[in-house]
């Protein structure tokens, strides 16, 4: 008797149709931009405050590199929620991919706000890795004359090593780099890559053999050990 009053309410209420939004992440997971896109645009008509749409179309303008779509969707964002650390670094991450795309004055009128963005969202997580890892690549791609300094482009390499000393080595690594240090270079890119042996840390090591110290031999052994 249980068993077909189960069956009785299985059949009477009929299972929920799938959501565009339900529709649309598996799309955006299957790298399908443009379908998820149209998916989530109609979700968020009918759900105007739903955050996390807004978030996936301003991450799919970034993948299209629709950068004032970006901009658009995660300044929102930010607005609606100024204590998210995430929000204000994508809404960063999108003004500086758009000041690499334009001419140096424009570029020029949006470093302020690329900062800005930057250190709000390292201020609100005192353990935001990806928020002090743009800092640090900022400060050093920066002329002096307008901003850039290694002094605290090492500020923030330092926090990274306190959070994940793998990543606070990548980023020694890289300002050393930068500057043609390619012996310290050598030296944070193999600490960081013993105490991670990722793929990311094995590709900056072979590519500083490869590129900048130009010795095949080292970067070949590399090769050879990380494949095993």
């Amino acid at each position: 008797m249980r068993f077909l009053l189960i069956l009785l309410l299985l059949t009477t209420f009929p299972v929920m149709a799938e959501t565009d939004f339900e529709k649309a992440e598996k799309l955006y997971k299957q790298d399908k931009f443009e379908q998820a896109k149209v998916l989530f645009e109609n979700f968020l008509k009918s759900n105007p405050s739903s955050y996390k749409t807004i978030e996936y179309l301003g991450d799919i303008a970034g993948h299209q590199k629709k950068w004032d779509d970006a901009i658009t969707h995660y300044k929102k964002l930010k607005e609606h929620n100024p204590k998210s650390a995430n929000y204000w670094y994508k809404y960063g991450g999108a003004l500086g991919m758009k000041a690499k795309s334009v001419n140096k004055f424009k570029a020029l009128s949006l470093i302020d706000d690329v900062e800005t963005a930057f250190l709000t969202s390292a201020k609100l997580d005192a353990k935001h890795i990806d928020s002090r890892w743009a800092l640090v690549m900022l400060y050093i791609e920066l002329p002096g004359i307008v901003g850039g300094s290694e002094k605290k482009a090492q500020k923030y390499a330092d926090e990274l090593m306190l959070l994940s000393k793998v990543d606070g080595y990548l980023a020694k690594g890289y300002i050393d780099e930068y500057f043609s240090r390619n012996t310290k270079a050598e030296a944070n890119y193999k600490k960081a890559h013993e105490i991670g042996n990722s793929k990311t840390t094995f590709q900056k090591l072979y590519n500083l053999y490869l590129n900048k110290i130009k010795d095949k031999t080292k970067a070949n052994k590399l090769k050879e050990q990380f494949e095993k």
